[in-house]
């Protein structure tokens, strides 16, 4: 019992042993680190300290003139229990984000998965690609005049020569249609960065386990898609999510370009587009870094849900 306890307090506490460890593994990877550190310092600078930043400055009330001025958590009452347009706001984007995260996300996944399987998959991953790297300025003109409307924009000349309506619809300025346009317009667009990498995931898939899986039984696409594409496409479908549910609470210019900022009756009015307004017309920056803490808290806690849903279990 003597011996084992001097054995035992010979030992280094646990805290040096973790700390020799980490100077061991740092000592081991320096030169990996020092290549690290460029963009280590960059992510610090542009993306670390801007939402430390925004964080502190949402207690505040700062409007650039005079030195910020501590307020506590006056910004978030005001935002949650005094504002009706951030409600409304909040609702649009809730909306928004309910019907075009889902649906680009599986949408992205199908075209990406009918692409893969077909010939001339590249001509057809650049038209759907396209879209979403156009600018969004440019398509909303398009759109403007495919939604015109007077009788010469395409849907209305389309449903009068059709009889189904008799006098054209007001797309872009009736609050009863111009939240479903701008769905229907950023969906169009949806096909960017998240289908590409589908795509890719899509064929890097290895062959030789759609072969074994024809031997163990399995006998159409679907069976395919399901019991193998699938689980072998996690990393995929994670980044795909996180965009997903990123560009959907970050609509603002295509909702600007078409319905107007504020669009009447704010029924196009996002959060982002509410926090534009406070922070680049009214320049109460202390009141939109508060809109911008709420977006980031909604974002990072559906980007976590979907890393739970999509992460493997032995990670």
């Amino acid at each position: 019992m003597a011996g084992q306890t001097m054995v035992a307090t010979n030992h280094p506490p646990a805290y040096k042993i973790k700390k020799m460890t980490w100077l061991a593994h740092l000592k081991a990877n320096k030169i990996k680190y020092l290549m690290l550190a460029p963009f280590i310092l960059l992510f610090i600078v542009f993306y670390i300290i801007p939402v430390l930043s925004s964080f502190v400055l949402s207690f505040t009330y700062y409007n650039m003139l005079q030195p910020p001025r501590w307020v506590g958590l006056t910004n978030y009452k005001i935002l949650f229990l005094e504002d009706d347009i951030f409600l409304i706001s909040l609702k649009n984007t809730f909306a928004f984000a309910i019907v075009t995260g889902p649906l680009s996300y599986l949408l992205s996944f199908f075209f990406a998965w009918i692409i893969s399987n077909l010939r001339f998959s590249n001509a057809f991953a650049l038209a759907f690609y396209a879209p979403s790297i156009t600018s969004s300025i440019a398509l909303s003109v398009v759109w403007t005049y495919i939604f015109s409307g007077d009788r010469y924009g395409l849907i209305n000349k389309f449903f009068i020569d059709s009889g189904i309506i008799d006098t054209p619809i007001i797309w872009l300025a009736n609050p009863d249609y111009m939240l479903y346009v701008v769905m229907f317009v950023s969906l169009w667009m949806s096909m960017g960065s998240g289908f590409l990498v589908f795509l890719a995931g899509l064929r890097n898939v290895p062959q030789d386990l759609y072969e074994a899986g024809s031997i163990d039984g399995i006998r159409n696409k679907f069976q395919e898609m399901w019991m193998i594409t699938l689980p072998m496409m996690k990393p995929q479908l994670l980044f795909g999510a996180v965009m997903s549910i990123v560009a959907s609470f970050a609509v603002f210019d295509i909702a600007v370009v078409l319905t107007g900022m504020p669009s009447p009756n704010y029924a196009a009015h996002t959060i982002v587009s509410h926090l534009y307004d406070y922070a680049f017309i009214r320049f109460e920056l202390g009141y939109a870094s508060a809109i911008s803490v709420v977006l980031f808290l909604l974002t990072f806690t559906l980007g976590r849900i979907s890393m739970r849903m999509f992460s493997s279990k032995d990670e």
